[in-house]
């Protein structure tokens, strides 16, 4: 019995000095806390800013407006000048297109009637050819001398028993025929031969001006259309930014929540300051320090294990960052700064995928612990959530 006691006490004694050893020389941190990132949202334009009353911690998702500016004394000078010079150039276009459809008509007009006048004088020296040769063939067959008296011409000859009357009226039937049959070939080919005019008549040489006076208005045209296109894309450009900088929204950039108003509604802001800081609850991680000793001991992508203060959960994890000694700067767009007990520790990040799906929502600021290996006592804590 006496040494079934002595037995039993060792028993418990190296049991204790087990759990003694194992409690303290596993790895853990001193503190933990949840964290997230921040998302800034600054006023896109200079103006008054006008925010819907909502409570800090509510919840937002991505693209959900949050706030409005409005500016109503917003520069709109360049947009009036555009306007002006729209009305210039549309104007001109006008003009030009105006001037292009009227000398369309005029050139419609004295083609019909250079037309006109080719087919007459085409006919006019068609007839002319056929009496022309009638009064050749006259005068070749022989005749009489009162046919040759009317064949005459004023100026050939004043007597008509004269003997050289005869060969001379067949000589001057004989240049007429030929004269009409070239100035014929001329009139069929487009070109009208005669005394004291040129080789077209007025109406086609008025042609061929206003082709050529169609031509530069035409070109005209088509450049001031283009000037004008090029001057409404500028114009909508410029609509564009007065409309932006008139008003614009302040939309949620993430799925998180509402963390600090920076701002108050009715209060004229400036383009780029900063209005709402809202946490992103898709970038939840824990943040905590660690002993140099346990510190020294730690790689990235070792596994841990985060439990909340007085709550049985365990979330699994892995670390992704160790930032050492004196890391503040890391928590400049971390929603919880940490204490300066925890700077004069060793600072790690722990990614624990678990903590995003959590039912209670985003968990950012609650405190508890991270182990980095099992300790004897863990089943005793799961039971009673110490």
């Amino acid at each position: 019995m006496k040494y079934g006691r002595l037995i039993f006490g060792a028993i418990i004694a190296v049991v204790a000095l087990w759990i003694i050893v194992g409690e303290q020389l596993s790895g853990a941190s001193a503190d933990a806390f949840v964290n997230a990132r921040l998302s800034t949202l600054r006023a896109p334009v200079a103006g008054v800013l006008s925010v819907p009353e909502r409570e800090l911690g509510a919840q937002v998702v991505r693209g959900e407006e949050l706030a409005q500016v409005s500016d109503r004394l917003v520069d709109s000078v360049r947009l009036d000048d555009l306007l002006l010079e729209e009305g210039l150039f549309a104007a001109e276009a006008n003009r030009l297109a105006a001037l292009r459809a009227d000398t369309e008509a005029a050139i419609e007009e004295l083609s019909a009637r250079a037309e006109r006048y080719g087919s007459e004088r085409t006919a006019e020296l068609e007839l002319r050819l056929v009496h022309a040769r009638a009064r050749l063939g006259l005068l070749d067959g022989g005749a009489v001398e009162g046919e040759v008296e009317q064949l005459l011409d004023e100026g050939q000859s004043g007597d008509p028993g004269d003997s050289r009357v005869t060969g001379i009226s067949l000589e001057y039937a004989r240049e007429r025929v030929g004269a009409l049959e070239i100035a014929l070939r001329a009139a069929r080919a487009g070109a009208y031969l005669g005394d004291g005019y040129n080789d077209a008549p007025h109406s086609e040489q008025r042609l061929t001006e206003l082709r050529s006076e169609l031509a530069e208005t035409g070109a005209a045209f088509e450049a001031a259309e283009a000037r004008l296109v090029a001057l409404r894309d500028r114009l909508d450009r410029e609509r564009l930014r007065v409309n932006r900088f008139v008003g614009a929204a302040l939309s949620a950039t993430v799925d998180g929540t509402i963390w600090e108003t920076l701002a108050a509604d009715g209060e004229t802001v400036q383009r780029g300051q900063e209005v709402l800081r809202l946490v992103n609850c898709g970038s939840v991680i824990v943040t905590l320090s660690v002993t140099e000793s346990v510190y020294n001991r730690l790689s990235i992508g070792d596994a841990a294990m985060f439990r909340f203060t007085g709550d049985s959960r365990r979330f699994d994890g892995s670390v992704i960052r160790l930032a050492g000694s004196g890391a503040q700067t890391i928590y400049d767009n971390l929603a919880v700064a940490p204490s300066e007990r925890h700077l004069e520790r060793y600072d790690v990040a722990l990614l624990a995928p678990g903590l995003r799906d959590d039912p209670e929502g985003c968990a950012v600021g609650r405190t508890g612990r991270v182990f980095f290996e099992a300790r004897p006592l863990d089943r005793l804590r799961d039971m009673f959530a110490w």
